[in-house]
């Protein structure tokens, strides 16, 4: 992998887009093409799409090129992490939008994530829509299962449609899940996502402890901005970092320690965060992850 061959082609200009929305893809190009369409068909706003081509030999690369849009290109899979730096380089709007690109776009999924940023008042941020999922996972911040297809061959597109907006699901804390909406300066201001944790593994609770630190406090899950997710076709492919095992190294707790005591993730939405409160089980946790901490070192 020679990080220094990616290249960055600039698309048609957009006029006045609401989000960048940046989407890397790998050889998937029946996703990327319904992710494409759900945005193009179910958005109420204008939006720039850019795209990162990891290597694109089954036509995606070409077929992106013929779209006119923004774009940047590596000869082989450089991971999601520099997937979505180097799409954010071309990014024109103030907010960036990151997804993957095996989710499809529910309508006015960017009406509702849109109308909660006004209501923040400021740029501190990190705001995700809601995915629906055909099987049950450990993600409680999904709805799930709800199956309408596990691949674009098999997606019932009508029957989500007429469907998808009467699943019972509240707004959640934690954010963290794609598809994420923050402002362009907290992404620079964070450096973006860390590229040691490439290809990718836990590279988004990494993300969302960079926020923390720098000062975010306001973690949301929006239930009314949805989209629903074939589940990380991709990942399946990739060798995997031991990113558990650096997240612990790097900030000397567990991935789950974070999201339960200070992201409360999937719990229903109370607001503005606060530093957890030590508990006897936060003290027990904090002992566990640096005993473990020791172990991995």
């Amino acid at each position: 992998m020679k990080i220094d061959d990616i290249a960055f082609m600039p698309g048609s200009p957009v006029e006045n887009p609401v989000f960048s929305i940046l989407i890397p893809t790998w050889n998937s190009l029946q996703y990327l093409m319904l992710c494409i369409g759900s945005i193009r068909k179910n958005s109420r706003f204008n939006h720039q799409i850019i795209v990162h081509v990891n290597e694109g030999s089954d036509g995606t690369y070409e077929w992106v090129k013929t779209q006119m849009f923004d774009h940047s290109w590596s000869q082989s899979n450089v991971g999601v992490c520099y997937a979505f730096n180097a799409a954010a380089t071309l990014a024109r709007s103030e907010y960036l939008l990151l997804i993957d690109d095996d989710n499809y776009l529910l309508p006015d999924w960017d009406f509702y994530l849109w109308e909660e940023i006004q209501t923040i008042g400021h740029e501190y941020f990190a705001v995700s829509g809601t995915k629906i999922e055909p099987r049950r996972t450990f993600n409680n911040c999904v709805i799930a299962p709800r199956s309408f297809g596990a691949s674009p061959e098999e997606f019932n597109e009508n029957e989500l449609l007429g469907s998808y907006a009467k699943i019972p699901f509240d707004d959640w804390n934690g954010s963290s899940w794609y598809p994420l909406v923050i402002h362009k300066n907290l992404w620079n201001l964070v450096g973006g996502l860390s590229v040691e944790f490439t290809p990718g593994m836990y590279s988004d609770p990494d993300f969302m402890m960079k926020l923390w630190h720098a000062g975010v406090r306001y973690f949301k899950g929006v239930s009314n901005s949805r989209s629903y997710h074939f589940i990380s076709r991709s990942v399946r492919r990739v060798k995997k970092n031991e990113g558990r095992k650096q997240f612990l190294k790097k900030w000397g707790i567990s991935n789950s320690t974070f999201r339960r005591y200070y992201l409360h993730m999937g719990e229903p939405f109370q607001g503005y965060l606060k530093e957890p409160e030590k508990t006897t089980g936060f003290k027990l946790r904090l002992l566990r992850d640096r005993l473990k901490r020791l172990i991995a070192f």
